[in-house]
């Protein structure tokens, strides 16, 4: 298998590096008062971002985050070949009336709250595989506009259960490119603090479709977990690494509930996860301040938390290599209302700082 592309049982290596060329987190008010402050782009007070309702709220903020990461490259959307998005509304409605506006080739992806995962392997696939210099991912989540398609409107008040996350208020997109490009944006972008080094998509792990049988769609959590430790798991195997191999392995939104259980089923396959675990719903809300109870959830929550946070943290050489771990319930109300099942899914993507001579 040496030079293959797929390996294992269902992950892939790129044998060419896969760039990060740039990056940008848009969020909204409660996320703005959260310890992540200072690693995002863009904080709207009002989480309306100029539009209207709730929906094209979320529009708006995606076109925003898109529009944002390109700019940062020192692009312009022409120069994206492919726009992977993708966001929790039907039909795809925010990314369609979002980054669907941008002048790009667009291809939409569902992958509920694991979707920046999917379209960031995608479009590191399609530069890895010779069909694009240029390619973007880019996701979101809108607590109003996701409570009022997947639970209740707002104004009717209920009450969440401890067990409930809180939808993320945000956009997150990364641009993604191959040498050629990296070189063309090194002479064209504005930001360059950092720290001489450049993040690279190394590869990543499909996950499959993983349902435990839960089916509280108040505890996404619990839907979740078992998939997250179903990939991670087979991303180890697969690469012949060990947790330790990262400085981080970084779950999407499992919360305080679904990161418990998470731990506890590597934990059953030999694999002690702890001193490396970390979640994005946890990381993006002060949960004694804010009472989000079990944390964030929702597209945004792991797109804001990678394109702000993590990436800072990999560039300035704090971490070198992690394993970025988004998670998605594949929920939908109809089923879940007949007393179905929610099924979970997963997908790991291997991120890693690479010192760039210039």
């Amino acid at each position: 298998m040496s030079g293959a592309k797929s390996i294992g049982g269902q992950s892939v290596c790129f044998r060419s590096d896969v760039y990060v060329l740039g990056r940008a987190a848009v969020v909204g008010s409660k996320e703005g008062e959260g310890p992540l402050r200072s690693f995002f782009d863009v904080i709207d007070d009002t989480d309306l971002f100029g539009g209207e309702n709730w929906n094209d709220a979320e529009s708006r903020m995606m076109k925003l985050a898109a529009s944002l990461a390109i700019k940062k490259a020192g692009l312009t959307p022409k120069q994206i070949r492919m726009l992977f998005a993708g966001d929790l509304l039907g039909q795809l409605l925010a990314s369609s009336f979002g980054a669907g506006e941008l002048p790009i080739p667009f291809l939409g992806v569902y992958g509920a709250c694991s979707t920046m995962g999917e379209s960031l392997l995608l479009a590191s696939m399609a530069v890895d595989g010779g069909f694009a210099d240029c390619a973007e991912a880019v996701t979101s989540s809108h607590f109003a506009s996701a409570e009022k398609e997947f639970r209740f409107p707002l104004a009717y008040g209920n009450q969440r259960p401890l067990a409930a996350t809180w939808t993320v208020t945000g956009s997150g997109a990364l641009v993604v490119g191959n040498k050629t490009a990296l070189e063309r944006c090194y002479a064209q972008r504005e930001e360059t603090d950092q720290n001489g080094a450049e993040i690279v998509i190394a590869g990543g792990t499909v996950g499959r479709v993983t349902d435990f049988g839960v089916k509280d769609k108040a505890n996404m959590g619990a839907c979740m977990a078992p998939a997250a430790a179903a990939v991670v798991e087979n991303h180890l195997k697969d690469f012949h690494r060990t947790p330790a191999d990262y400085d981080k392995i970084i779950t999407g939104d499992l919360g305080e509930v679904g990161a418990g259980i998470f731990a506890d089923l590597l934990g059953q396959k030999g694999y002690r996860v702890e001193p490396v675990q970390e979640d994005c719903g946890l990381l993006i809300f002060d949960n004694e301040l804010q009472d989000t109870h079990s944390g964030g959830s929702g597209c945004g929550c792991s797109a804001v938390t990678l394109a702000g946070y993590l990436l800072n943290k990999l560039y300035e050489g704090e971490w070198n290599r992690i394993l970025f771990v988004p998670t998605g319930a594949l929920l939908s109300p109809v089923s879940a209302n007949e007393g179905s099942s929610i099924p979970g899914i997963a997908h790991a993507i291997v991120l890693e700082r690479k010192k760039e001579e210039r």
